[in-house]
C-alpha cells in the first residue's frame, strides 16, 4: 500500500504517518504546503527519505491508494473531495469536517466514488479503550447504564497557529475534542445513533477574548446515557497533554479508563480498573497492539469496514457539529 500525506499543519500527521509505517505502508510523498512551517520541519526531520510534491502531482499519481489529511480543518474536506473523485481512500485527522455542507459533500462523494472516508479517532488508537470495550461487551460489567468522559487538553499556546483560535477555520470545540468523546460513547453504548440532550459552551477568559475553553455534552440512547466534558485548562505542571478518563457503569460493575496517567501512581498511560461483583482488579494495556492502522490498510486492500461502518463516522460527525450549533453559550467576564 502506497500513500501520501497532505495538508501539514496539525502535529498529528506525525502519528498517523508513523502509524501506517510501522503497519506495513509506503509513504511516496508529501505536500510541503503549511500555515505552520514548525509542523513541516518536523515532519520532515522524522520522514527524511520522504520526497515533496505538489498536491495535484500526489492526487493524481494512480499508484498511490490513499492519502492522510491533517490540514487546517475547513481545508480537510475539500482536499477528501478531491482525492476521493481521483480514486483515492482518505484517513483525515479529526474534525474531518467543520460545517453541515461539508459533510453533506463528503457522504455525496463518498456515494458516488465507493471510496473510504476514516477520520483517526482517539479510541482506534487507544489499547486501553479497545480493552474496556471487551470488557464491556463480555457482559462483565452487566448491561451498561452510563459513560463518563472528560476530555482535558493543554492549551500549548506558544505551539498553536492563528488558526487554532478562529472557530470557523477549526468548528469550534465540540466539533474539534468533542468528536471522540462522541465516537467512544456511540461505540460503548452499541448504538447506531444518539441523541443530544443538552450542550453547553463556555470561554471562561483564555486569551483570545471568545475562545472555546470548556463544553459538556449529554447525550443518551434508549438505554445508556452518557456525560462529555471536555476542556483547554490542563495544568502546565501535569507530565502529559490530559488527563484523559472514562467512567463506565454497569448494572453489575463498574470500570475506570485512565488513558495517558494514573496520577501518582503507576507510570506511562493505558490503565483500566475494573470492579465487578465479586473484586477489583487492575490492567495494564500499554503494551497492547494497536490494530486500527494494520486494519485501515485491510480496508482498502479488500474494501471492507473493519475499522468501523462508514455510517458511523458520518453520525458522529452529524452528532458533534449539531451540538455544537445549538449549545448554550456562556462568556465569562473578566475581572
Amino acid at each position: 500500500m502506497r500513500f501520501a500525506a497532505i495538508g501539514l499543519d496539525h502535529r498529528h500527521i506525525y502519528d498517523l504517518t508513523q502509524g501506517l509505517l510501522d503497519a506495513g505502508a509506503t509513504c511516496v510523498g508529501y505536500n510541503p504546503d503549511t500555515t505552520d512551517p514548525r509542523v513541516l520541519a518536523g515532519f520532515r526531520r522524522r520522514f527524511p527519505g520522504v520526497p515533496a510534491a505538489e498536491t495535484g502531482r500526489l492526487l493524481d499519481d494512480p499508484s498511490i491508494d490513499f492519502v492522510v489529511i491533517a490540514a487546517v480543518p475547513r481545508d480537510r474536506a475539500p482536499l477528501a473531495i478531491a482525492a476521493m473523485q481521483r480514486g483515492k481512500d482518505v484517513m483525515v485527522d479529526k474534525p474531518g469536517v467543520t460545517t453541515a455542507d461539508e459533510l453533506a459533500a463528503i457522504q455525496s462523494t463518498v456515494m458516488e466514488t465507493g471510496r473510504i472516508w476514516s477520520i483517526a479517532l482517539g479510541r482506534l488508537a487507544s489499547p486501553a479503550q479497545q480493552e474496556a470495550l471487551r470488557i464491556v461487551r463480555s457482559g462483565e460489567l452487566g448491561r451498561l447504564v452510563h459513560v463518563t468522559s472528560l476530555a482535558p487538553h493543554r492549551l500549548n499556546r506558544a505551539l498553536r497557529p492563528a488558526w487554532f483560535f478562529d472557530a470557523p477555520a477549526y468548528g469550534g470545540i465540540i466539533n474539534d475534542i468533542g468528536t471522540h468523546s462522541i465516537d467512544s460513547f456511540l461505540e460503548f453504548a452499541d448504538a447506531e445513533d444518539a441523541e443530544i440532550v443538552h450542550a453547553s459552551i463556555a470561554a471562561f477568559g483564555t486569551e483570545p477574548p471568545g475562545f472555546e475553553d470548556f463544553a459538556e455534552v449529554v447525550l443518551t440512547t434508549p438505554s445508556v446515557r452518557g456525560y462529555l466534558r471536555l476542556d483547554w485548562f490542563t495544568p502546565d505542571g501535569l507530565p502529559t497533554w490530559g488527563d484523559g478518563r472514562m467512567f463506565l457503569v454497569g448494572t453489575d460493575g463498574t470500570l475506570e479508563l485512565r488513558k495517558n496517567l494514573d496520577i501518582e501512581g503507576r507510570r506511562g498511560g493505558d490503565h483500566v480498573f475494573v470492579a465487578n461483583r465479586s473484586a477489583t482488579r487492575y490492567i495494564d494495556c500499554s503494551n497492547m497492539p494497536i490494530t486500527y492502522y494494520r486494519d485501515f490498510i485491510t480496508d482498502v486492500a479488500r474494501r471492507t469496514q473493519r475499522v468501523m461502518a462508514q455510517r458511523q463516522v458520518f453520525t458522529v460527525c452529524r452528532l458533534a457539529l449539531h451540538a455544537q450549533a445549538y449549545a448554550n453559550r456562556f462568556f465569562a467576564r473578566r475581572s
